[in-house]
């Protein structure tokens, strides 16, 4: 297997992730305590950019040390991260997060949820189904994605027939 073909479904992942910080926030807002307005909103922004491979808006709502930890445990930074939006043929499906939460605090929020993911990369089919966790800041009057992490949810065992 080259390089190329272990990297992409690692970078699936890694856009799944992003995605994920909109849509359990949406969700989240909806049964939980309510966001600040202009987390909300940043959130919307950041959901926005992340289905529209949008890497300027992208690139102002993740913090410059952001780290990104994918459920393979490797380390990604914003750089690397960014270049991920720029793979060609891959397209994440929409999903319903499940269990959304959020912690928010003055000038820090986690969000949260179980994401099934689901994503079509170079005409290949794939899925996961992940835990996640996004770290916001506030900083200079404006939310920043500082911190992602992604743990893989292992498949069921199938039951015996």
């Amino acid at each position: 297997m080259t390089q190329h073909e272990t990297t992409l479904p690692r970078r699936a992942l890694l856009v799944g992730g992003a995605l994920s910080a909109a849509f359990m926030n949406a969700v989240a807002t909806a049964g939980a305590s309510a966001l600040p307005a202009d987390l909300a909103q940043a959130i919307r922004e950041y959901d926005t950019a992340t289905t529209n491979n949008d890497v300027a808006s992208l690139s102002r709502l993740i913090a410059d040390d952001y780290m990104l930890v994918n459920s393979d445990a490797s380390v990604e930074n914003k750089t690397q991260y960014l270049a991920d939006f720029h793979l060609p043929g891959f397209h994440i499906d929409p999903y319903v997060m499940e269990a959304p939460w959020n912690k928010v605090w003055d000038r820090f929020a986690l969000t949260g949820g179980v994401l099934p993911l689901t994503w079509n990369q170079d005409g290949v089919r794939h899925e996961r189904r992940l835990r996640i966790v996004h770290a916001w800041k506030r900083s200079e009057g404006r939310w920043q994605i500082v911190y992602s992490q992604l743990t893989r949810i292992p498949a069921p065992e199938p039951s015996p027939s």
